[in-house]
C-alpha cells in the first residue's frame, strides 16, 4: 500500500534527522538540523524543466529538507544544459556541500560533475547515460529502473491480448525525448515483455517522438487514428497517453483498445478510473525526492547511499557503480488497485 510505504519513509527521515550532513554554505558534514528558518542550511535542486511529476519530486524534497533543517532552493534550467551547469557551478562557488540534479541531458553528467567541483551530487529521476560517472563517495543516482516500467506495460498488454485469444498485434508507440535513457528503456521494456510472453508485436507506424508532452502527443497521433490499423497505444508516460485519449475524442474514435502510460499522475489515475487508460505504472516522486536528500546526507557522512531507506535496494549488477545507485521501485497500477494511489 502506498500509505504504508510513505509512512516508512517518514519514519526513515525522522531517524536520519540527527545525522543529516550540511548541504548549505559553510557547514560541516556532521551539521545538525536547524531549529528555525533563519538558521536553515541551503541545498539546491536543479531541475531540467517543470512538469507535474518533477514538481512532485521537488515538493517531496522540499518537505523532507525542511524537516531536517534544510531550505531547498529550486532552479529551473528550462531544458538548457549550459544553464544547468551554470546553476551547479554557482552552488559550488557559494560553498554548498551537495546539490541534487535532474538532468536536462543524460549525456552531460560528467560535465555536471566538473561544474560541481568538490560538491556531492545526487542525480535524481534521470540516470546518467554513462553510469561510470557515479561513485558512492561523490556522486549517486536515486531513481527507478526505467526498463521495469515498460516491462510492466508489456506484461499487462500480453495478458490482455492472450485473454482475447490474440498473439499477433500492432502497436502505436508514443516516445519521450529521443536519446534519453527513460525513452529507450521504457520502449524496449514494453516490447521485450510482450515478446517474452508470446506476443508478436509489430509497429503499426514508426514511433512518434512527442517529448513526454501531452499536446505534442495529441497532435502527432491524431492523424493515425483513422488511417492506421492498430491494436494498442503504448506511451512512455501518462501525459502522452492522455494526449492520445484527447486525440481519440477529437477524432470521434471509440477507445475500445488499451492505452497504457507510466507515472500514475493524478490525471492518469483519474483516466484509468474513467476507463480511458487501461493501466499505468506508479513512479514514486516522494521516494525519489526524499531519497535524494538522504543520499546527500549519506555521501557526506560516508554511509551507504541507501542508509535510512533500506527498503530501496542498491543496484545488484556487480558493476563498479552498483553501490552508487538506489532503486525506488515502479509498481503496476490497474483499475483493481488504483484507489491505493489516489
Amino acid at each position: 500500500m502506498k500509505l504504508k510505504r510513505t509512512m516508512a519513509m517518514v519514519a526513515a527521515g525522522v531517524m536520519a534527522a540527527g545525522m543529516l550532513a550540511g548541504c548549505g554554505s559553510g557547514t560541516s558534514g556532521n551539521g545538525s538540523a536547524a531549529s528555525n528558518g533563519s538558521d536553515m542550511k541551503q541545498m539546491t535542486f536543479v531541475i531540467a524543466n517543470r512538469d507535474e511529476f518533477m514538481s512532485k519530486v521537488e515538493q517531496a524534497m522540499t518537505a523532507e529538507g525542511e524537516k531536517l533543517g534544510y531550505k531547498i532552493v529550486t532552479q529551473d534550467a528550462q531544458l538548457d544544459t549550459a544553464k544547468q551547469m551554470q546553476y551547479v557551478e554557482t552552488c559550488a562557488n557559494a560553498g554548498q556541500e551537495a546539490v541534487a540534479v535532474l538532468l536536462v541531458d543524460t549525456e552531460a553528467a560528467q560535465s555536471i560533475m566538473d561544474s560541481a567541483g568538490e560538491m556531492k551530487v545526487a542525480f535524481v529521476n534521470r540516470q546518467p547515460a554513462d553510469l561510470h560517472v557515479l561513485d558512492a563517495e561523490n556522486a549517486c543516482y536515486v531513481g527507478s529502473d526505467e526498463f521495469t516500467s515498460g516491462y510492466f506495460q508489456g506484461e499487462y498488454l500480453a495478458q490482455y491480448f492472450k485473454d482475447k485469444g490474440k498473439t499477433d498485434v500492432k502497436y502505436l508507440m508514443l516516445q519521450g525525448t529521443l536519446g534519453q535513457v527513460a525513452t529507450t528503456q521504457r520502449s524496449e521494456g514494453a516490447l521485450q515483455a510482450m515478446k517474452d510472453n508470446g506476443i508478436n508485436a509489430t509497429e503499426a507506424s514508426s514511433p512518434l517522438a512527442a517529448d513526454f508532452d501531452r499536446p505534442t502527443a495529441q497532435e502527432m497521433i491524431q492523424p493515425l487514428l483513422t488511417t492506421t490499423e492498430f491494436d494498442c497505444i503504448i506511451a512512455n508516460n501518462d501525459a502522452m497517453a492522455l494526449g492520445a485519449v484527447e486525440a481519440c475524442r477529437e477524432a470521434g474514435v471509440e477507445i475500445d483498445f488499451p492505452i497504457v502510460g507510466i507515472d500514475c499522475t493524478a490525471d492518469g489515475a483519474q483516466a484509468l478510473i474513467e476507463g480511458n487508460l487501461a493501466m499505468t505504472v506508479f513512479q514514486d516522486p516522494v521516494g525519489q525526492g526524499r531519497g535524494a536528500i538522504l543520499a546527500c546526507m549519506n555521501m557526506l557522512n560516508g554511509d551507504p547511499i541507501n542508509k535510512g531507506m533500506e527498503q530501496y535496494a542498491l543496484d545488484d549488477t556487480g558493476e563498479s557503480y552498483s553501490d552508487s545507485i538506489c532503486w525506488v521501485p515502479f509498481e503496476p497500477v490497474t483499475a483493481d488497485n488504483v484507489a491505493d494511489y489516489m
